[in-house]
């Protein structure tokens, strides 16, 4: 069985014996609920800190691998590369000669409305 599924099991069943003990012993439900919540959580911190820890090792480890490309992404990846490379590409290629005296430099049109 898993850790993480041991773990679990074992808090809710501490929560649940506890609570049923708690339900029978107060008369608020409310006030036994919080307090059978209170039971289970020290009881599992004080004795599964072992269980505790695999579960946090498990997860470290889930979390540390890789996960699996699938093919849309590769795709994508594809799409992406070959974009960086005509950018690239059109960086890298000479610039056209610029034609920037034709043109007034702020781009407005010449003529008898400019100055008015």
């Amino acid at each position: 069985m898993k850790p993480w599924v041991k773990y679990t099991v074992l808090r809710l069943g501490i929560f649940l014996v506890a609570l049923v003990l708690f339900v029978l012993l107060l008369p608020n439900p409310y006030l036994a609920t919080l307090l059978a919540a209170v039971v289970a959580f020290c009881v599992s911190y004080i004795f599964f800190a072992g269980l505790r820890r695999e579960v946090a090792l498990e997860l470290a480890d889930r979390r540390s691998r890789p996960e699996p490309l699938d093919r849309d992404t590769l795709a994508e990846d594809d799409d992406l590369a070959e974009q960086d490379a005509r950018l690239a590409e059109a960086d890298a290629a000479p610039a056209a000669p610029d034609d920037a005296g034709s043109r007034p430099a702020d781009d407005r049109p010449e003529g008898p409305a400019r100055g008015a």
